[in-house]
């Protein structure tokens, strides 16, 4: 064909057309936010220990707050090699050679062949057919004949992207690896969130367990007064029976808080990507739970929306939902096709390659899909519903963005309040085991004065302890309801710079 064909109405067309891409295009919907947070404590009497503040901070490596060496080093192995993170970092990776077969349909589609074939026969007809004779012709003989066949083409197609299909898919696929690199850092929080959390409860039962050993030690003390009273004849045997019995129950405690103490180890190994074991001999020494800083910016409810990954990952969702609308949109016009081929046939091949084997076919498409039975609108209402459920679903992740947040800083408020009060108890039950023993040894009291005054200081610091857990974890649950604990390294590759 000539460049006045077909072809050349369809190329003139997409030129008209190619700036035209059918469907919504999409804008960041504005959800509004509060100015501030309800939870925050108006006054400094109401966060005797760490005072949140309104302030912005850089919260991407917000473990170092504690001071803890030893946690900051758990959590950075863990973003290393979690093998949760290498799944996600996979799935990234997935996502973008997604964006390139989506971008291939911008671009011809080319192909080559090539073909040869001997053919021997005995027969007469197709020496002729060789010789290239006349059907009809006679030849003398029967003599044996051979046909050679070579032949190479190409060919060529190209769809216009006249109404935007191929343009919306290159959206949709490039928000699909956006909200897969926000999934792999939303990991990222919840994992360093885990650890944390993980390391606070090792701390602790460690601590109960130290406390409960130098309890047990006391226990044994005072049965040993109350046996060389009962030697001396003050008391009777029932004061030392109800020791030992107080000693055993409290020992009793130990194997279950050493059994936690071991899934805790097991559980951080597994987390850095390790055998359950692999941790368990840096981490054997005994360490308090980490305090908590004493100041805590947690900036505007407005930063919610730049800072938690899962926020920006559902955002990124309803763009990708908003291009498949187009898609479908795109789908009730009409699409135009270019093809081209071109092909060299000889049956020498000497002359393969020469002008007069040389042949050539242009074309050009148009198809319409003028009836589908209802499909394609259809096809649209179901992908504009898939985009209000994508909107929805961004709606819904910043409440529970503002949930999450301000119900963490209600609990670390309220927490603080409560280790306050359990170390005061702590001081009083304290000082009456003191004055309990000193007045049994006086024989001013019964002996149930000292139990009830151990049992009570044993509870006493046991509280405390688990209190100063909680504290410490609630800050680790704020960390996470604001979002921090991701940076922007390669997100294909975990711990490396871009």
């Amino acid at each position: 064909m000539t460049s006045g064909g077909p072809q050349a109405a369809i190329l003139a067309a997409t030129l008209t057309l190619s700036a035209c891409a059918v469907g919504p295009h999409y804008k960041q919907p504005a959800i509004p936010t509060p100015r501030a947070y309800h939870s925050l404590p108006p006054t400094q009497d109401e966060a005797p220990l760490s005072r949140p503040q309104p302030a912005e901070a850089d919260l991407s490596q917000w473990w170092t707050q504690f001071h803890d060496a030893r946690l900051e080093g758990l959590i950075e192995r863990a973003l290393q090699a979690n093998l949760d993170l290498q799944a996600a970092a996979s799935r990234i990776r997935q996502a973008r050679e997604q964006e390139l077969i989506a971008g291939a349909g911008e671009l011809p589609s080319v192909s080559a062949s090539g073909f040869g074939a001997r053919i021997h026969s005995n027969s007469s007809p197709l020496a002729a057919l060789a010789s290239g004779s006349q059907s009809g012709s006679s030849s003398s003989g029967s003599s044996a004949s051979t046909l050679k066949l070579y032949s190479v083409g190409f060919d060529a197609t190209w769809e216009a992207d006249v109404f935007g299909a191929t343009r919306r898919g290159i959206e949709a696929a490039r928000a699909n690896t956006e909200a897969a690199v926000w999934q792999l850092r939303d990991g990222q929080v919840s994992l360093s969130a885990e650890v944390a959390n993980t390391y606070m409860t090792l701390r602790t039962t460690q601590s109960r367990i130290a406390i409960l050993r130098e309890s047990t030690q006391h226990q044994r003390e005072l049965l040993d007064l109350a046996a060389a009273r009962a030697h001396a004849g003050f008391v009777t045997e029932l004061d030392v029976n109800q020791q030992r019995s107080q000693l055993s129950a409290a020992s009793a405690q130990l194997p279950l808080l050493e059994a936690q103490e071991r899934a805790s180890v097991h559980a951080l190994g597994v987390l850095l990507g390790l055998e359950p074991d692999a941790v368990a001999d840096e981490l054997a020494a005994v360490a308090c739970v980490p305090s908590v800083p004493t100041t805590l910016p947690v900036g505007l409810p407005s930063d919610l929306l730049r800072r938690r990954p899962d926020v920006r990952r559902a955002e990124r969702q309803l763009a990708s939902a908003t291009a498949e609308v187009g898609i479908a949109v795109a789908n009730l016009y009409p699409k135009f096709n270019l093809l081209a081929a071109v092909s060299l046939a000889s049956s020498s091949a000497g002359n393969l390659f020469q002008s007069r084997s040389l042949s050539n076919v242009e074309g050009g498409i148009i198809s319409w899909p003028v009836f589908q039975g209802g499909k394609l609108r259809a096809n649209v209402r179901a992908t504009r519903e898939q985009q209000t459920q994508a909107y929805l679903a961004y709606r819904k992740s910043v409440l529970a963005a503002l949930q999450d947040a301000e119900d963490a800083l209600t609990r670390y408020a309220a927490e603080q309040r409560r280790l306050i009060s359990l170390q005061d108890s702590q001081a009083a039950a304290s000082s009456s085991l003191h004055i309990a023993a000193e007045q049994y040894r006086a024989g001013l009291v019964t002996f149930i004065n000292v139990l009830t005054a151990s049992a009570t200081l044993l509870n006493a610091r046991d509280q405390v302890a688990q209190s100063q857990q909680t504290l410490a974890q609630n800050l680790v649950s704020l960390y996470k309801a604001l979002g921090g604990g991701w940076n922007t390294g390669n997100p294909a590759n975990p711990g490396r710079s871009e």
